[in-house]
C-alpha cells in the first residue's frame, strides 16, 4: 500500500528561481542551471513511492541531495515545485497548522547528532514529544516507557545522556522518536557518527524493532553498504536527481549506468544476493507417478546423474541418484519411492549468499531450494561462483547444469 508519494519535486536555492526552474522543466543539468542562472538545485525534479511499512533508503556523496530531499518530505525544507503525498493527501498545501499536526501525528525524526537534553533523563527524553503535543504525564510515561522497554532500555530510564554510549544514546533517540508511535520515521544519517561495530549493532537493532513495529522508515545514508544491508529499496543520488531506484539485488544485477556501477565495484555481493538470485531450474521427479525408468530417461535427456525427487503437489522429498535408479530398474520396480535420498541441505530462497557458503563447501550434494515445503530451485556451488564474480555472467548460466 503507497504510503508516500514524491511527485516531480524541485528544490533551488539562490536567486533567479523561476529562470532556473524552467531550466529544469527543460531537462537542463544542475551543472547547465548554475552557469546560466548561479540558482543551486538541492533536488531535482524527483519522482518516487515507498509503501507502508518499508525501509526506504535514500543514499548518495555528499551533496548529492539525500539530506535536503529527507527535509522536503515533512516542509523542514519547502519545496520549490511539485507535490508531496502523505496518505494521499498534499502536504506541501497544507497550512502551518496542518502541517504542524502531521509532524506531530504521523512523522518522526532521527538526527546524526542525537538531539538529547543533556540534563534531562533518558525517560524525560523520551517522553519531549509527547509532552509538546500535551499528553498527560502518566499517559506520557507509559508510552515513553513501552518505547524504551523496545530499545531494550526501560533499565537506564533514570540516567542522564552523558552517562550512556554513543550507541545507546542513539537508541534513546530512536526510541524517542518512536514515543510519538508515528505512522513515518525520518532517518538521517542517524548512525554516521557511530564506531563501525556499534553502527553495525544499530543496524541490527533497526531490523529488528521494524518486526516488532512496522514502520514506514526513510533513512538517509551515504555508506552503499548500510544501504542494500537494511533497505527494502533504495534511491541512489547524484547532483539532486534520483539515478536509480530498486531493491540491492536489481541495483547490483542491473545498475542504470556507468556511475552506478562505478558505486558498486567495492560491493561484498554475497552480503547482499540471495538464493533466490543464483538458484538454476531444479531437474526433477514425481516419485508419485514416475518409476526408475523414467527416471533415467530423464537422465539421459537432461545430462545429469541425479534427480531431485517431488510429490504430487511439488513439495520436496529428496534425491534420486543414476545407481539408485539402475538397481530399482534391474529388480523391476516400479517405483522409486524407496530409494529416495534424503541428506540434501535444504535452503529458502531468501536467504543471503553470504550464509550459505559455508553451507554448500560442506555438502556432497547441491542444494534444494524450498519455499513452505514446495522445490522452487536448486543451488550449485559453480553457480554460486559465478553469481558473486559478476551479475552480468549470471545471464550466461544454462539452466541445466549438471548436478552430478
Amino acid at each position: 500500500m503507497e504510503k508516500i508519494k514524491i511527485e516531480n519535486v524541485s528544490k533551488i536555492f539562490g536567486r533567479h528561481i523561476n529562470q532556473a526552474l524552467k531550466l529544469v522543466e527543460q531537462n537542463k543539468s544542475k551543472t547547465e542551471i548554475l552557469k546560466q542562472t548561479g540558482a543551486t538545485i538541492g533536488v531535482y525534479n524527483a519522482n518516487f513511492t515507498v509503501n507502508e511499512g518499508e525501509i526506504f533508503v535514500i543514499m548518495g556523496l555528499s551533496g548529492s541531495g539525500k539530506s535536503t530531499l529527507v527535509r522536503l518530505l515533512n516542509r523542514l525544507i519547502e519545496p520549490t515545485s511539485g507535490n508531496i503525498y502523505i496518505d494521499g493527501e498534499n502536504i506541501s498545501k497544507m497550512n502551518k497548522k496542518q502541517l504542524i499536526n502531521v509532524r506531530r501525528e504521523k512523522m518522526s525524526m532521527v538526527f546524526q547528532n542525537f538531539g538529547l537534553f543533556p540534563h534531562r533523563t533518558v525517560l524525560a527524553n523520551t517522553e519531549f514529544g509527547l509532552e509538546i503535543r500535551g499528553i498527560s504525564k502518566e499517559e506520557r510515561r507509559l508510552k515513553a516507557e513501552k518505547a524504551l522497554n523496545n530499545a531494550g532500555l526501560l533499565p537506564y530510564k533514570d540516567q542522564l545522556p552523558g552517562q550512556l554510549s554513543g550507541g545507546m544514546q542513539q537508541r534513546v533517540g530512536l526510541a524517542r522518536a518512536l514515543a510519538n508511535d508515528p505512522d513515518i520515521l525520518l532517518m538521517d544519517e542517524a548512525f554516521s557518527a557511530l564506531d563501525p561495530l556499534i553502527r553495525k549493532d544499530m543496524q541490527d537493532e533497526l531490523l529488528d524493532l521494524q518486526q516488532k513495529v512496522r514502520k514506514t522508515i526513510i533513512f538517509i545514508t551515504h555508506d552503499l553498504n548500510e544501504a542494500l544491508r537494511i533497505g527494502d529499496r533504495i534511491a541512489l543520488m547524484k547532483d539532486g536527481e534520483i539515478i536509480q531506484i530498486g531493491t540491492g539485488e536489481e541495483i547490483l544485477t542491473n545498475p542504470a549506468n556507468d556511475y552506478v556501477r562505478t558505486f558498486l565495484e567495492d560491493v561484498d555481493r554475497s552480503k547482499v544476493l540471495t538464493v533466490e538470485n543464483a538458484m538454476i531450474r531444479p531437474i526433477s521427479l514425481n516419485i508419485d507417478i514416475d518409476g526408475p525408468k523414467v527416471a533415467l530417461q530423464r537422465m539421459r535427456e537432461e545430462e545429469v546423474s541425479v534427480l531431485l525427487a517431488v510429490n504430487k503437489l511439488r513439495e520436496f522429498k529428496g534425491y534420486i541418484t543414476a545407481d539408485d535408479a539402475l538397481e530399482a530398474s534391474k529388480k523391476g520396480e516400479n517405483s522409486v519411492i524407496n530409494y529416495v535420498r534424503t541428506d540434501m541441505p535444504i535452503v529458502p530462497p531468501e536467504m543471503y549468499i553470504q550464509d550459505v557458503l559455508g553451507i554448500i563447501s560442506d555438502s556432497k550434494t547441491p542444494l534444494a531450494v524450498v519455499q513452505e515445503e514446495k522445490l522452487v530451485g536448486v543451488l550449485i556451488r559453480g553457480v554460486v561462483i559465478e553469481a558473486l564474480s559478476s551479475s552480468d555472467e549470471n545471464e550466461g548460466v544454462t539452466e541445466n547444469v549438471s548436478i552430478s
